[in-house]
């Protein structure tokens, strides 16, 4: 006996009807201009090769490499037959990895850059599960980067677990542990690039966070990995060894660091600014900056949404911060006064990322499997918000020659009509 799963064969509530209509309308809107996909999308990143192209991971499992430009894809990357939920790219070793629900890491080779898009039919390329038997539960997202020339590769999963990968051999260097929850983003502090310890001795300093709302900072080596206060990150205080590197905790087992809490639920995005200030996306309906200065313990400034908070991204040199939020809208805020500066209202569905481009350019993706571009040019923000305004006041006129016109009841309207045939 077969089964469906089309909705229109199942009983629905007026609400879920009207909603249903309401997506369906709001599908045809042309804004950003939309690239439609097959499949809901979950992450996206830039092609560090190519200013005009992304990846984008979709919940069928796949990766797509996407043409900005021409609007369409050029290679479509396969394999994982689970939904991806983060992307990670080492233009270095040439290699992008993709986390996915069946607990491994994907990896495929980099296309040239000077791929020329396909006019009918995307290149396809075929991955390998090189990073696997790590994680216990999904894999929920990635860091690449390279450390003394070793490159390596960072993991967060459900399983509250931080894992660091040899990307040549795709070995597991080590484990770390502290979260009591599934490990939502990473980030790395670009101070900890610039400290007098890590051009001694090959060091650098992440961020993570996740569904336990705690933020968490570490210190990762090659040889090994260590937990330090959020607080003192960027800094050169402590104990230190013969190479002037703090000294590690011992390996019989590493002291408790008392994480930072900042939100009031999980936290889903971690970005730093230019002013080395990191920028939150929480669960709790509001997106934050805290600051360096305070040792990140103080949000000098705090964004509200009217739901979750997926994403966030910041435009340093407009003096914009764009989020993506569950309640479909992106929105682009003034960085200095703290205030929204206008809704990008094109998807559909949940926006699940933003990835900001050169030139001022921003792309969103969403659960309604379109990518959309929108203008962080001060101008250019200026003027969809004039025309959404114009859209708006256009419905409210619509409305309200509409209620002009049937301001008289039906028994009102067949009154006058007998009225006025006594008259005749």
């Amino acid at each position: 006996m077969s089964r469906s799963t089309d909705p229109g064969h199942f009983f629905q509530t007026s609400s879920a009807l009207s909603e249903e209509a309401r997506k369906a309308e709001k599908s045809k809107n042309k804004l950003g201009d939309p690239i439609k996909l097959t499949s809901k999308l979950l992450a996206v990143t830039a092609d560090p090769l190519d200013d005009d192209r992304i990846y984008v991971a979709e919940a069928a499992g796949n990766v797509r490499r996407i043409a900005l430009e021409a609007s369409e894809t050029t290679h479509t990357f396969s394999g994982p037959t689970a939904p991806l939920t983060s992307l990670a790219v080492s233009p270095k070793a040439s290699t992008l990895f993709a986390g996915c629900w069946d607990k491994n890491i994907w990896a495929w080779p980099l296309p040239p850059s000077s791929s020329p898009p396909a006019s009918t039919k995307s290149a396809a390329i075929k991955g390998t599960p090189r990073f696997s038997n790590g994680h216990t539960d999904f894999v929920k997202c990635l860091l690449a980067f390279s450390l003394g020339g070793q490159d390596l590769l960072v993991s967060g999963g459900s399983d509250a677990c931080i894992i660091v990968w040899d990307v040549d051999s795709g070995r597991q260097l080590y484990k770390l542990k502290g979260h009591a929850r599934g490990v939502l983003a990473l980030a790395v502090d670009p101070a900890s690039h610039t400290t007098r310890l890590s051009r001694q001795t090959p060091a650098v300093t992440i961020l993570s966070a996740g569904s336990d709302r705690e933020i968490r900072a570490w210190r990762i080596r090659a040889d090994r990995g260590y937990q330090i206060p959020v607080g003192s990150i960027g800094k050169e205080d402590g104990t230190e060894g013969e190479s002037g590197e703090p000294e590690p905790p011992a390996a019989s087992g590493d002291p408790v660091v008392t994480p930072l809490v900042a939100h009031d639920t999980s936290v889903d995005a971690l970005a730093f600014d230019a002013a080395d200030d990191l920028w939150t996306a929480s669960a709790d309906r509001s997106a934050k900056c805290l600051v360096r200065g305070r040792a990140f313990a103080h949000a000098d400034t705090s964004l509200p949404h009217p739901d979750f908070v997926r994403d966030v991204a910041v435009d340093d040199e407009a003096g914009w911060v764009a989020t993506a939020c569950r309640d479909e809208h992106v929105r682009v805020w003034d960085k200095a006064a703290a205030e929204c500066a206008h809704v990008f209202e094109g998807h559909y569905e949940e926006v699940t990322a933003l990835c900001l481009l050169p030139r001022q350019r921003l792309v969103s993706v969403s659960i309604d499997g379109t990518v959309r571009r929108w203008s962080l040019k001060r101008a250019d923000v200026k003027r969809a918000r004039e025309e959404a305004e114009k859209a708006r006041q256009g419905v409210v006129d619509d409305e309200a020659e509409g209620k002009k016109e049937g301001l008289l009841t039906e028994d009102e309207e067949r009154e006058l009509a007998e009225l006025m045939d006594e008259d005749d």
